[in-house]
């Protein structure tokens, strides 16, 4: 549509644009500025004419009556053939030199997505926007706001207003309005959107684009008509809590999927019924095998875990359903990774288990975990400790990570599944399960392609919803939806609207793997905070420097300026030349029961809504050095080496019972949890079920997103 007539369709709405006239001669354009009152802007307009400004089709700031008749004439002269027909349009000067875009376009995952953005002629060399899917809800716009990198610019700023927010959010629901009663509408563009002086925001250039051709909302979501009835609570306790397992295609060869995931289901310690099929009934590691699934019991088997090739997997879904077996996991490849055949093979496996109402996951997956019925029935290693970190992933090799980092720390997993490829139950799936699961305290997943984005975004935001979840994105350089003549569109990428889903609903994005693991880890060891206001308590002085720096470059965290009261109480416990400010440097001054004391008495202040403790463990590393040396266990040293590792636990027990008692997130930092893990530091964290963060860095990354969760919760402030 042409400038006028796209801002003549969004001012039905509300949105706010400058008084103008569009004339056809430079006559009229003349009349129109007198009109309006100078200084003027005359631009060339035209249905088929998008981006003026790169043309060179706007002329600004013309004071009288000549400059308008020169602008007005040029103009004319650069009327190409094909603009069509064109004219002119006179509009008032506005001034403000604060400018956003603001827009809507179809993403071909999430279906109706508006945009926020610093505007201008920069607006794509800055590329500083941010995204939130329709419909939105409240909080959004400001959210939005608070989201750009140049969001201070739009504060109060150099004797001008901050940006009415009442104004801002006219203009989105107007965007949302006006989408909302025409589906043609494929991209708005409002840019520039100038704030004055005054904070009041008005649209100076808008363009709208309309298409026949593009879907509803309802449309988008036709892919949820198609989910199956079998993915329900009572099919994923199958999967989860069977009362017995049979490997279809059990093996005695030990390189074989069929002896290896057989091995892990009994070595894990699984207690229910567990068979194997094998065709030349074979013992295999003391099970007795048949030739076939229909020779199973008629019950007390819930779910085969399958390792024969994928041209008999068919048939023994059917033999499945025969026996009563209500959930499938397919370890097979040669499906979708094989190709258009493969599709086609998969796509009738899926059709089948429809038909016969089991859950199938996979094909091509790793296997699953479920710690509370000790069930490991995976054709890799590990078999993590029990605990409350559910974990659904896109990739097998993502799920071992998330599971060999749980052994590392000793933060337990609920369940754990790699989807393989998805082609029935998919991770949204997974973690909507999870969100109802009682075993389960947090999810975590891994993400790369995207086929359903809105049946993926009503998961997700149903799961982050009840608990906290944490996702982490492949992919995240590929390039999204562009459209031709939107700003809006060509500024979206896959990535940038997926971290807009994630900001809107509360979903936790973590920036890499460790990250995410660090995140869920503290989700499920530590209570929420319910403000910013931290603490770094101390024993090392260049550590509370670092991450104190941390905290200050994350602007979502804050550190308290020490209350005189507590500074007060501090002072009774360390020397004179302690910090006597945050963070709390003890400077060497810690006795016996110093940091026990320190933790509880910050912990307990109103004030303090969450601590990171670090230094925790540098008496243990001196312990082993004496303990490996030469002159151990003489000279005293075995009595000093004992009192150091005592020490160490005790203040990692602090630490501990301090958070239980003050319901507050206490975060223990030090590298010895990688460089030595069995330092009694360390390892006492571990065993009172917390992370030991490798660094106070890392402990303040994972304490700003649950705060971010908090808040998004009505928990915190």
């Amino acid at each position: 549509m042409s400038e006028s007539a796209s801002k003549e369709l969004l001012g039905l709405y509300g949105i706010p644009f400058a008084a103008e006239r569009n004339v056809a001669s430079v006559e009229l354009a003349i009349a129109a500025a007198e009109e309006i009152g100078y200084p003027v802007v005359i631009k060339l307009c035209g249905d088929k004419i998008a981006h003026k400004t790169e043309r060179g089709l706007v002329r600004l700031g013309l004071a009288d009556a000549v400059a308008a008749q020169s602008a007005a004439t040029e103009l004319l002269k650069q009327a190409r053939a094909d603009d069509g027909a064109v004219t002119l349009l006179v509009a008032p000067m506005i001034s403000g030199s604060r400018e956003l875009i603001a827009g809507m376009f179809t993403d071909p995952q999430f279906g109706k997505t508006v945009m926020l953005g610093v505007g201008g002629i920069y607006t794509e060399a800055l590329g500083d926007v941010v995204f939130r899917t329709l419909p939105l809800r409240g909080g959004d716009v400001e959210s939005m706001l608070a989201d750009l990198k140049l969001s201070k610019v739009f504060g109060s700023f150099r004797n001008m207003a901050a940006i009415d927010a009442r104004s801002l959010r006219t203009v989105f629901a107007g965007i949302e309005s006006a989408t909302t009663a025409d589906h043609r509408i494929k991209s708005i563009d409002i840019n520039p959107l100038i704030v004055d002086n005054d904070g009041r925001v008005v649209g100076v250039d808008c363009l709208v684009e309309i298409s026949d051709e593009v879907a509803s909302d309802n449309e988008v979501l036709v892919a949820l008509a198609r989910r199956p009835a079998v993915i329900d609570d009572e099919h994923f306790r199958a999967l989860f809590e069977p009362a017995g397992v049979v490997v279809v295609g059990a093996s005695s060869h030990p390189g074989k999927f069929g002896f290896v995931s057989l091995h892990n289901i009994l070595a894990g310690g699984y207690e229910g019924n567990i068979f194997g099929t094998n065709l030349q009934s074979e013992q295999v590691l003391g099970i007795q095998t048949v030739p076939s699934v229909v020779e199973l019991p008629s019950d007390g088997v819930d779910l085969a875990f399958v390792c024969t090739p994928a041209s008999a997997n068919m048939q023994i879904l059917r033999d499945c359903a025969a026996r009563g077996i209500r959930a499938a996991f397919i370890s097979s490849a040669g499906y979708r990774d094989g190709g258009v055949e493969g599709r086609l093979a998969e796509d009738a496996l899926v059709a089948v288990a429809n038909e016969l109402g089991i859950l199938l996951i996979g094909p091509n997956g790793q296997g699953v975990v479920s710690t509370p019925a000790r069930l490991c029935a995976q054709i890799v290693a590990p078999n993590p400790p029990r605990g409350g970190i559910a974990v659904g992933s896109q990739s097998g090799n993502f799920v071992s990570s998330f599971l060999n980092y749980s052994r590392q720390t000793n933060v337990g997993i609920s369940r754990a599944v790699s989807a393989g490829n998805a082609a029935q139950v998919t991770v949204g799936d997974l973690l909507d399960f999870y969100s109802r699961d009682d075993e389960t305290k947090v999810s975590l997943a891994y993400i790369e392609g995207i086929e359903d984005g809105r049946a993926l975004l009503e998961r997700m935001s149903r799961a982050a919803a009840a608990k906290p979840l944490v996702v982490v994105k492949g992919g995240a350089t590929a390039s999204g939806a562009r459209a031709a003549a939107s700003h809006t569109g060509s500024l979206a990428s896959n990535d940038s609207v997926f971290d807009g889903v994630c900001r809107q609903y509360g979903i936790t994005r973590a920036a890499s793997v460790e990250q995410a693991f660090d995140v869920a880890a503290t989700f499920a060891t530590q209570p929420l905070p319910r403000g910013n206001r931290t603490v770094v308590v101390t024993t090392v002085g260049g550590w509370g420097v670092v991450t104190t720096d941390a905290i200050g470059r994350d602007g979502h965290l804050q550190m308290l300026s020490l209350p005189k009261d507590l500074e007060e109480q501090l002072n009774d416990l360390l020397p004179p030349r302690w910090s006597k400010n945050n963070p709390i440097d003890c400077a060497g001054g810690e006795t016996r029961d110093t940091i026990p004391e320190i933790l509880d008495i910050v912990a307990r202040h109103e004030q303090v809504d969450a601590i990171i403790y670090l230094g925790i463990g540098i008496q243990s590393n001196q312990a082993r050095l004496m303990r490996d040396g030469r002159f151990y266990p003489d000279h005293g040293l075995e009595r000093i080496v004992n009192y150091h590792e005592r020490q160490d636990e005790r203040f990692a027990q602090a630490a501990h019972l301090a958070s239980q008692t003050y319901d507050k997130p206490i975060l223990t930092a030090t590298e010895l949890s990688v460089a030595d893990p069995e330092n009694a530091g360390a390892r006492a964290v571990r065993a009172s079920g917390r992370l030991c963060y490798a660094s106070g860095d890392r402990a303040a990354v994972a304490l700003s997103h649950i705060y971010r969760y908090a808040k998004f919760r009505g928990v915190a402030k």
